[in-house]
């Protein structure tokens, strides 16, 4: 039996060291987010985009006095690379489109840049309430949709474990973009809805084979929770990292080289990809198996071949 587990990586021995882990990164998100709070786009609060493309030498502080000096309270800028040019993106919170115009068109003809060396997008706070109320509303269904898929193909344990695991990998996810103070769009909603979708996959992968392995008890070896959890795991690991490796590499691409609006996709993906792997066998199965042991049968079973029972007869012998 001994030589048998140790070919296995033990996943399940050390779920207290993943959990503390993970219980550190979810209370520094959490930090994150209270402390320093989500930056929404405009897409979401309402407000101005000025694209400013071909700027050559100017500076940030340059940009940001251009912009002050027509009227605009503290916009945010950032520096952007269009077509291999230097360039700026320009966040405010203007909702009249006529006035949008008129401030960058001002600021340009202060810095000598030209009307066609820069663009504008306008959106009214309406919209962007519609947005937020859209993207609750796609949050709220899907995991509702989770609980009952799963709930109804395996069990009600399992459906909860899954929802905290994945509620694991958006919280540490909105924690980066707190920390990172990187704007929420509509591209990161849709990459974090596509996380759920990720997160989801290979926990259902394990709880699948957790499932069989449990209901069949062919191999005689694998007789308490603990040990069939970890042996269904190591059944589905390599597929596991095959499929995240396969996902992870356009996904880097993406962020390397794409544009701004890719790349707000790209960096949600990275980290919710990334996250819903570990989560699968770090977080969700762990604290299933924990649940599950202390079932009545797998108790029994825990006490008489786990751990416990292993350190017992151990001592009598």
């Amino acid at each position: 039996m001994r030589s048998h587990f140790s070919k296995e990586i033990p996943f399940i021995h050390n779920r207290k060291k993943f959990l503390i882990l993970s219980a550190i990164l979810v209370v520094l998100a959490i930090v994150g987010l209270v402390g320093r709070g989500l930056v929404f786009g405009i897409e979401f609060r309402g407000g101005s985009e000025i694209d400013f493309r071909d700027t050559g030498a100017i500076t940030i502080e340059q940009m940001r006095g251009a912009l002050t000096q027509t009227g605009e309270n503290d916009p945010t800028i950032q520096t952007a690379v269009t077509d291999g040019s230097q360039g700026f993106l320009v966040r405010t919170d203007t909702t009249d489109p006529n006035v949008a115009n008129a401030h960058a068109a001002q600021a340009a003809q202060s810095l000598g840049l030209t009307s066609e060396s820069y663009t504008v997008t306008t959106i009214g706070p309406d919209w962007g309430a519609d947005v937020t109320r859209s993207s609750a509303l796609a949050f709220g269904v899907a995991i509702i949709l989770i609980i009952a898929y799963v709930s109804i193909r395996y069990e009600f344990k399992m459906s909860l474990c899954a929802i905290l695991a994945l509620l694991h990998d958006l919280v540490i996810t909105l924690g980066v973009y707190a920390w990172t103070q990187t704007p929420i769009t509509p591209n990161v909603v849709a990459a974090l809805l596509t996380i759920m979708g990720y997160s989801l996959y290979d926990t259902v992968v394990e709880f699948n084979r957790m499932n069989e392995n449990a209901t069949q008890l062919k191999d005689g070896i694998h007789r308490t929770y603990y040990q069939i959890a970890n042996f269904s795991i190591n059944e589905v690991f390599i597929r596991t990292i095959n499929t995240t490796v396969t996902s992870v590499v356009p996904v880097i691409a993406m962020l390397v080289l794409g544009g701004a609006t890719l790349k707000g996709f790209a960096f949600a993906m990275l980290i919710g990809e990334l996250l819903g792997t570990y989560s699968s066998f770090a977080v969700a199965s762990p604290i299933l198996a924990i649940w599950k042991t202390h079932e009545p049968m797998w108790a029994k079973l825990e006490k008489k071949y786990g751990e416990a029972g292993a350190h017992a007869a151990k001592e009598s012998a």
